[in-house]
C-alpha cells in the first residue's frame, strides 16, 4: 500500500520496531518446517491495508494460530525498520510486507526470504495480475512475495469546495474539465489558477505527490529498466519540473506537510480542494477526513480521470523472511490473506485496490460500501478498474524511495514554501543525489 506512502521522523521507526522486536520473539535466523501446537504469527505491515478484521478471522478458522501484527505508518519508516533487522540478522517478523518502492532493494537480498514455491505458490501463481506477479520474482525464479495491492491513480476532490468556486462538481463534468482520457497536467494546473482566482485559496494539498505521480507515469522513472539512473540529463523530468514549480509559484499548494495535515483538519477546512488518490490512498482520505471532524458531507467524491494518464503508485508483497520459524504457516497465511475473497475485504475496509484479476470484477469491489458512501456514492471500483487500463509497472530501482523522499522531498519543500526557484530547487536535488546516491 503506500513517496513509498513517506518519510516521517526516526523516532517512530524506532518505537515500531521495539514493538516488532518484542512482537517477533528476537527470532533466530533459518528457516524451519511446520510447527506442532500453538503457533504464534507476527505479522509487520505499514499505512492502510485493510488487514485487522481479517487477522480475526483467520485465528478463528485456524485454532492454534495467534497473529501478532505490528503496523508502522509508513512504508519509508517500515523500510528503515526491515533494513535494520536485516542487518542485525534477528527480529524479523514471520509475515513481512515489502512496498513496490523498495522491492529492488529486497531483490538484492531475495535470498534471505522464503521461495514460497516451496509452500505451493505455483499452484496459486495465476490469481496475479503477471506483472504483479514477475515483480515479486527474483532472477533465479523464486517468488519470495505474494502480491497485495496494486495503486491505480483517480482524482480525488471536494464538490462543495468546486461548486463554490464556479466550478461543476458532479463526477463527469469534473473528468471533462479535466480532459477525461486525454487530460493534461497543464489542463490541471490551468483549472488550479482558476479555482485560485476565484477562492484565493490552493488546488492541492503539497506538490510531492503530483511530482511522484508525474514521475510514475513515465515509462522509465529514476532508473531506466536495465538499472540505470536516469535524472540529471532527463529533459522530461526536467519539463514537468518546471511545471510542478510554476504551480508553486502561483499558489496552488497548500504546502502541508506530508503524511501530517494538521490531524486531518487540512482535509475539512478548505485548505485544497484537489488530491492525488491510488486506491489505498482512498481509506487514508477518509481516516483524514474523520479525524479533522468531517464526515461524508464534508464533500469528497473521486472521479475518474487522472492528469497525465494511466498511473500506478505503490502496491506491496507479503513475504516470507528466512528468520521466520514458522515459514509453513507464515506462507499459508500470506496465502490466504491475498486470496480474492480477501482482497475483496481489504478493499472494501481500505480501497486497497486488488491485485488479484477475480476480485478485480466482484461485486464486493464494484458495488457499494462504506467506502463509496463516504466518497458521495462514487463507483470507486469501476472508476479504480478503469484507471488500472494501461498501468505497466515500472522498474524502480535500490534507492528509489530514497530519490523521492530525500533526494527530492526538500527540493520540493522548498518549492511550496517559495524558498527557491524550480531551477533552484532542481539544483540542489541534483546536489543531494550526488550525496545519498552512491551506485551511480
Amino acid at each position: 500500500m503506500k513517496l513509498s506512502r513517506r518519510t516521517r521522523i526516526a523516532a517512530a521507526v524506532a518505537g515500531a520496531a521495539s514493538f516488532a522486536l518484542i512482537a517477533a520473539g528476537c527470532s533466530s535466523s533459518g528457516g524451519g518446517g511446520s510447527t506442532s501446537g500453538p503457533v504464534t504469527l507476527t505479522v509487520t505491515t505499514f499505512g492502510t491495508m485493510g488487514f485487522d478484521k481479517l487477522y480475526a478471522q483467520y485465528e478463528k478458522e485456524h485454532p492454534g494460530i495467534t497473529i501478532k501484527a505490528t503496523n508502522i505508518d509508513t512504508g519509508d519508516n517500515a523500510l528503515t525498520d526491515w533494513q535494520t533487522k536485516e542487518a542485525a540478522g534477528s527480529g524479523l517478523p514471520d509475515v513481512q510486507a515489502v512496498e513496490e518502492g523498495w522491492l529492488s532493494k529486497v531483490m538484492q537480498v531475495s535470498d534471505q526470504f522464503n521461495d514460497l514455491k516451496d509452500y505451493g505458490a505455483d499452484d496459486i501463481k495465476s490469481r496475479w495480475v503477471d506483472w504483479k506477479l514477475k515483480q515479486a520474482t527474483d532472477k533465479n525464479g523464486r517468488i519470495i512475495g505474494y502480491g497485495t495491492d496494486i495503486g491505480p491513480e483517480g482524482l480525488c476532490y471536494n464538490g462543495k469546495l468546486f461548486a463554490a468556486a464556479g466550478l461543476p462538481s458532479d463526477r463527469e463534468s469534473v473528468a471533462k474539465l479535466f480532459g477525461g482520457d486525454n487530460a493534461t497536467w497543464d489542463d490541471f494546473f490551468k483549472v488550479g489558477e482558476q479555482y485560485h482566482k476565484a477562492t484565493g485559496k490552493a488546488w492541492y494539498d503539497q506538490s510531492g505527490f503530483i511530482w511522484n505521480a508525474m514521475v510514475n507515469q513515465q515509462k522509465e522513472g529514476y532508473y531506466t529498466t536495465d538499472g540505470k539512473l536516469n535524472i540529471e540529463n532527463n529533459s522530461d523530468l526536467k519539463t514537468l519540473w518546471s511545471k510542478l514549480a510554476g504551480g508553486a509559484a502561483a499558489g496552488l499548494s497548500s504546502n502541508q506537510t506530508q503524511w501530517d495535515w494538521g490531524k486531518g483538519k487540512a482535509f475539512t477546512d478548505g485548505s485544497f480542494a484537489t488530491f492525488v488518490c491510488p486506491g489505498w490512498m482512498l481509506g487514508v482520505v477518509q481516516g483524514q477526513v474523520k479525524a479533522g471532524g468531517g464526515d461524508a458531507t464534508t464533500g469528497w467524491d473521486f472521479a475518474n480521470v487522472f492528469p497525465g494518464g494511466s498511473a500506478n503508485w505503490g502496491g506491496s508483497f507479503l513475504t516470507v523472511p528466512k528468520q521466520s520459524k514458522h515459514p509453513k504457516e507464515a506462507a499459508a497465511l500470506a496465502a490466504w490473506l491475498t486470496t480474492a475473497k480477501s482482497q475483496v475485504q481489504t478493499f472494501q475496509a481500505a480501497g486497497t485496490f486488488p491485485s488479484v484479476t477475480a476480485a478485480q470484477s466482484d461485486p464486493g469491489v464494484t458495488g457499494s460500501s462504506d467506502l463509496t458512501k463516504f466518497f458521495n456514492n462514487a463507483p470507486i471500483g469501476q472508476i479504480l478498474s478503469e484507471r488500472a487500463k494501461g498501468v505497466v509497472a515500472q522498474y524502480k530501482g535500490p534507492d528509489d524511495s530514497v530519490i523521492q523522499s530525500q533526494v527530492f522531498g526538500p527540493s520540493v519543500q522548498q518549492l511550496d514554501s517559495g524558498k527557491a526557484n524550480g531551477d533552484q530547487a532542481w539544483s540542489n536535488a541534483m546536489k543531494l543525489l550526488d550525496q545519498l546516491v552512491v551506485n551511480k
